[in-house]
């Protein structure tokens, strides 16, 4: 999990950012991604992918990347403007503001998938990257236990959709909410999940 951190930090580049983006799925709910600067000299025990650990794993691990980590940051965008300007583009806008956000400039990224982001810090994609970069999963921790909390708030602020069980992604019980209540204002009123059930 620490091979490209390691190859970079004796390649000289000192703080590597790991960004990665949770939400492209859902019918509901903002695009969600995190930063995260690594410290190399404090390890954290048990970082893998964020879909591979248990929600409770997530939420241990992560006060403990925030007390060890060099920097992290979060950035989100609203169903609206993912609307506006399609799920991939708000996925790789909240990645470039995620990096803005960061406390430290960082010397290098490492990104989640197959497209770079808007930024003149050199840069790497991974594909799957979560499962073999030990920053880019601490950043999906992050940005996935930021984003059911979200979720989980919203559930009472647009009670019967039951966000707080399935974070907004397309459930058999979603689409049926749906088809019931119509659809939230937080809902992405252009998937084809959303449009079929209206």
């Amino acid at each position: 999990m620490f091979s490209y951190e390691k190859k970079l930090l004796a390649d000289n580049y000192e703080l590597i950012a790991g960004i990665d983006e949770v939400g492209r799925g859902p019918l509901a709910g903002p695009v969600v991604a995190a930063a995260v600067i690594l410290d190399p000299l404090h390890s954290i025990k048990g970082i893998q992918d964020s879909k591979k650990i248990s929600s409770s794993k997530r939420e241990k691990l992560l006060p403990e990347i925030l007390q060890k980590s060099v920097s992290v940051s979060i950035a989100s965008i609203s169903p609206r403007q993912i609307e506006r300007i399609n799920i991939l583009n708000a996925s790789l806008e909240a990645m470039r503001v995620a990096v803005s956000r960061l406390q430290f400039n960082p010397s290098f990224l490492l990104v989640d998938g197959n497209r770079m982001i808007d930024s003149i810090i050199p840069q790497k994609t991974i594909v799957k990257g979560d499962s073999v970069s030990a920053s880019i999963a601490a950043a999906s921790i992050v940005a996935k236990v930021c984003r059911d909390r979200m979720m989980i708030r919203m559930s009472s602020h647009y009670p019967g959709y039951g966000f707080e069980k399935h974070k907004g992604y397309p459930t058999k019980e979603h689409l049926e909410c749906i088809r019931i209540h119509g659809a939230s204002k937080i809902h992405r009123r252009t998937f084809k999940g959303v449009l079929s059930v209206n």
